[in-house]
């Protein structure tokens, strides 16, 4: 069973930057395709970014188009999201996932980290 952990979370001023990472126990992690999904209170999970197997291919919502950046490191078993310019509406528990194909849509990833918490301060 697919186990993934993230970290990199925090507490940060709007403006600034930071990085999640995503560690998937899978086995060859090129094998899948994934994802970084958010959900802010009383409100659904929402797509953010996603990357193919090997890096080709990557998806990002509107709402972080130019300002997020998600890549893997295959070698490290690892997909990070790197996240500038932050906005206070960029506060969300944030979720990685683990599928077989490059995607917007929750359902089509099967395996899901705990979250972790951003909270961007004005």
């Amino acid at each position: 069973q697919v186990q993934l952990v993230e970290s990199g979370g925090g507490l940060v001023q709007a403006g600034d930057s930071l990085r999640l990472s995503c560690a998937n126990s899978g086995r060859p992690f090129s094998n899948y395709a994934m994802g970084w999904f958010r959900q802010a209170p009383g409100k659904e999970r929402d797509f953010v970014a996603s990357i193919s197997g090997l890096g080709r291919t990557t998806l990002y919502a509107d709402s972080v188009k130019g300002r997020f950046t998600i890549s893997r490191d295959n070698a490290k078993n690892t997909v990070y999201l790197q996240m500038n310019s932050l906005k206070p509406e960029d506060t969300a528990v944030y979720y990685c996932a683990a599928g077989p194909h490059t995607s917007t849509q929750p359902s089509t990833f099967p395996a899901w980290g705990q979250g972790t918490q951003l909270t961007v301060s004005p």
